[in-house]
């Protein structure tokens, strides 16, 4: 988790705790393809209508509100890259306001309204663990890398094969001129994975990698190709590309995003699991609590640190930034989860898998 995920995480952790008794809490979230003026026009609308009724129609606490709002909003010409996220309202008679203009992921839906809550559902994927993707399209004319995060694709490298088309001559020159097309092949193949491992494994190491390409090429690739056996490892799907450009490794990250989901899904759900049967079986260390993995962490010995959303920001902060310093994984637990909510009610929302045993 980087440091920006935490500000955002603390962020929402003020918003989720705020109530108030009477319906005076705006939200208001727009997603990227809107304009200020959509926007603006029903926080507009009900401003007008609060300043002209009094204070039993509509609180004053929902005016100020709806003002902050407005002020926000005329501070930008247009909606910011990944969308605005406004909130605005006094929970506890001081007036709170936070905005979300530097979000890591789109906002997919406009949100408007004035609740005793905000409505933190707009936001939902912003807490969850940032990863960066590996995308390689590997065709007969070439080769395509990328990397897929928050941001979206990026290309890493892209270059030509060389590889011949098939001859149609006959006799002992076909036969030689097939040889050498197949050892061109081997060593295109050869020299993908070369860059691949590189990239996804050795410079930037990546989370997971999709593979893409037509079917026929993608075969002979997997069969062919030395690939390094922890790229073989990151290998989370493969899907049918026509293109080793930008518009091919685009084409990847959308027909992959299922797949990534629910690897993510599947990791989560896999480290609590291996949690869970730590703590029952007693056979291999673990830790939770605040106070053992403080003593982990001292000695080193956290291997996969598992932390609840429902933890305070600069818990989160700083118990990630230890296990990161000394090479262990953090693993976020959404409070959601299947298991998610007992993990944080039993667990106090931290745990860890061991390299070894502490005393």
């Amino acid at each position: 988790m980087s440091s920006s995920s935490y500000e955002l995480h603390e962020r929402l952790d003020r918003l989720s705790s705020a109530s108030a008794d009477r319906d005076v809490l705006v939200t208001l979230a727009v997603p990227p393809d809107e304009t200020i003026g959509e926007a603006r026009q029903p926080v507009e609308t009900d401003y007008a209508e609060g300043s002209q009724l009094d204070e039993q129609s509509f609180p004053k606490p929902l005016t100020d509100a709806l003002e902050t709002v407005r002020s926000t909003l005329n501070e930008y010409d247009e909606i910011p890259e990944h969308g605005l996220a406004i909130y605005a309202g006094a929970p506890d008679g001081d007036l709170l306001t936070v905005v979300f203009d530097d979000l890591p992921v789109p906002i997919k839906e406009s949100t408007y309204r004035h609740a005793n809550e905000f409505d933190l559902g707009p936001l939902q994927d912003v807490t969850e663990p940032e990863s960066t993707h590996g995308l390689l399209v590997v065709e007969r004319g070439g080769a395509a890398l990328g990397r897929l995060d928050g941001q979206g694709v990026d290309v890493v490298d892209t270059f030509d094969s060389n590889v011949p088309g098939k001859s149609s001559a006959g006799g002992q020159s076909a036969e030689r001129f097939e040889r050498d097309r197949e050892r061109q092949k081997r060593e295109f193949f050869d020299e993908v994975a070369e860059r691949a491992r590189r990239a996804f494994v050795d410079d930037d190491p990546v989370d997971s990698v999709l593979l893409g390409g037509t079917t026929g090429t993608i075969e002979t690739f997997r069969e062919e190709a030395d690939l390094d056996h922890r790229l073989e490892d990151r290998l989370t799907g493969e899907f049918a590309v026509e293109y080793a450009t930008q518009q091919g490794l685009e084409q990847l990250a959308e027909k992959g995003q299922e797949a990534l989901e629910e690897r993510d899904r599947e990791d989560v759900t896999e480290t609590l699991s291996a949690f869970f049967d730590r703590v029952g079986d007693g056979e291999e260390p673990v830790a939770y609590g605040r106070e053992e993995i403080d003593d982990a962490l001292e000695f080193d010995a956290v291997e996969t640190l598992l932390l609840s959303t429902e933890l305070e920001a600069d818990d989160l902060q700083e118990l990630g930034d230890r296990t990161e310093q000394q090479g262990g994984e953090t693993v976020v637990v959404p409070d959601d989860f299947p298991d998610g909510s007992r993990f944080a009610e039993a667990f106090d929302g931290v745990g860890a898998l061991l390299r070894f045993p502490i005393d």
